[in-house]
């Protein structure tokens, strides 16, 4: 392959830009109506539940499609899957804005993350299967960089449009970006499909209902109680359906989820490091830019630029994280970038109060973004580098869903801590919750640090992994061991 070089060929850039920029769209989307909640209230008259569910039926279809998109993408060809993902995503934006009341807009955006599930972990997958090992990790670097900027940006952006223009228009962007999108994707991207020639169903069903019933809880557990019967109802339920999905992929031909991939070490330690990585950025994320509106006493737009400084790191650090990956191996990148979040989000925790000053919080602002950028590219090319090439997708699709259930469980952990300390009477009490909040978000951190740790070490033969990926007949372990580094 020309891009052996080192130089990125044609067809690379295409792949990777198009990708990038159908997640940008998906990520945004997970964010950007934060800042736009309020208008939303007054225009469709909606209550606090409702606006809730705003965010929460994207997140919550998301999350539970996602191995069944990664799937799909596998059986029926991955190009054709993430075009098909992208019309949805699209179509259904559309619909979020011509939304007449609360009750459709919460239904349309259901369907957005329907098509943010498909076309998620088939971009991963088409960047994965299109770069070699030596420069996966730089694209991956600036494949997250993107997908970051998006997540970071999101708050900013919405509170730009909806208080410059109209909420609706949050969701009219996206209409331009996804047809051109999709035009180029279907004229530059080559069609690929994974190694399985028939769709598990059964394992389709299994996992989709199990998600839905872990994520459930995750979501009600405020509302309903952690108690409740309702969501202990639904983790019991998820649990079983999950035990049985496990059995069923060890037992039927065509699996779509390998159980033998928790065999490798990397695979097995990267992706709970991410899940925590996620729980510690998405607890972060909601209750900061509220901080400084609540308490700093600045507007939706003066808390998004005040948020900035972490994007702006993101955005330069992620494509040299990515390329020193490639030389130093991904273990040292996700322990010491979750040591980092850990240290900041722990002083913020310290410092934070009704009279701190924005410098006193920007040092820690920026080591954080430095902290999660560096632990963000690392631990996705540790979990992509553990399987074989042409089971990428599958590796993708579970690396997507546990990340997007990070987030579920890092927010709604940290507004239940929230919750038992503080509250919205006044900036005194709502600065008692954000310092308890804050606290939780350093605990996930440190404890995906920990996890970290078994990564395996840098790879005393970088090169040696492809060749026994690609050769005919190689067995688990001679993967497992090509991908092996040293501890």
């Amino acid at each position: 392959m020309a891009g052996d070089t080192g130089r990125m060929t044609s067809e690379q850039a295409w792949v990777l830009g198009l990708a990038s920029l159908a997640s940008f769209m998906m990520a945004m989307d997970s964010v950007v109506v934060s800042t736009a909640l309020t208008t939303i209230r007054r225009d469709l008259t909606a209550s606090t539940a409702s606006l809730e569910w705003v965010v929460n039926a994207y997140n919550l279809a998301f999350a539970v499609l996602l191995l069944t998109g990664a799937a799909l993408g596998d059986r029926f060809g991955r190009r054709r899957m993430f075009t098909g993902g992208l019309a949805l995503f699209t179509v259904a934006s559309a619909a979020c804005a011509l939304s007449p009341g609360i009750g459709a807009l919460i239904a349309f955006r259901a369907l957005q993350g329907a098509g943010a599930a498909m076309v998620l972990p088939l971009s991963l997958t088409m960047i994965s299967a299109i770069f070699p090992p030596r420069q996966r990790g730089r694209a991956m670097g600036l494949y997250l960089g993107f997908t970051g900027l998006a997540t970071f940006s999101g708050p900013f952006i919405g509170g730009v449009v909806a208080e410059g223009l109209a909420w609706q228009w949050i969701f009219w962007l996206n209409l331009p970006v996804g047809l051109v999108t999709i035009a180029f994707t279907t004229r530059r991207v080559v069609e690929s499909v994974g190694p399985n020639n028939r769709f598990d169903l059964a394992g389709v069903v299994l996992v989709t209902l199990s998600a839905f019933g872990l994520v459930w809880g995750l979501v009600r557990g405020n509302a309903a109680g952690w108690n409740s019967v309702e969501v202990l109802g639904s983790w019991a339920l998820g649990a079983a359906l999950l035990a049985a999905f496990v059995r069923w992929e060890q037992r039927t031909k065509a699996p779509m989820l390998p159980m033998r991939f928790f065999r490798a070490r990397a695979f097995a330690t990267a992706n709970p490091a991410n899940f925590m990585v996620f729980a510690s950025l998405y607890g972060t994320l909601f209750f900061l830019a509220q901080y400084f509106q609540t308490v700093l006493g600045t507007g939706p737009l003066g808390a998004g630029l005040r948020l900035m400084p972490w994007s702006a790191t993101l955005m330069v650090c992620a494509p040299i994280v990515g390329r020193l990956a490639d030389t130093l191996g991904e273990r040292a990148f996700v322990v010491g970038g979750l040591l980092l979040q850990a240290a900041s989000m722990g002083w913020i925790a310290l410092v934070a109060g009704t009279g701190t000053s924005y410098p006193t919080l920007l040092p820690a602002l920026i080591t954080s973004g430095i902290g999660l950028t560096m632990a963000m590219p690392a631990a996705q090319r540790a979990v992509v580098g553990a399987v074989r090439p042409q089971e990428i997708g599958q590796a993708s699709g579970v690396f997507m869903m546990l990340r997007i259930f990070g987030g579920v469980l890092g927010v709604a952990v940290t507004v239940a801590v929230f919750s038992g300390r503080g509250g919205y009477a006044s900036p005194e009490q709502f600065t008692r919750g954000f310092r308890a909040a804050m606290t939780a978000v350093t605990g996930y951190a440190f404890l995906g640090a920990l996890i970290a740790l078994g990564i395996p070490g840098s790879r005393r033969t970088p090169a040696a992994a492809p060749a026994v990926q690609d050769a005919p007949g190689a067995t688990d372990a001679q993967v497992a061991a090509a991908h092996r580094g040293s501890d």
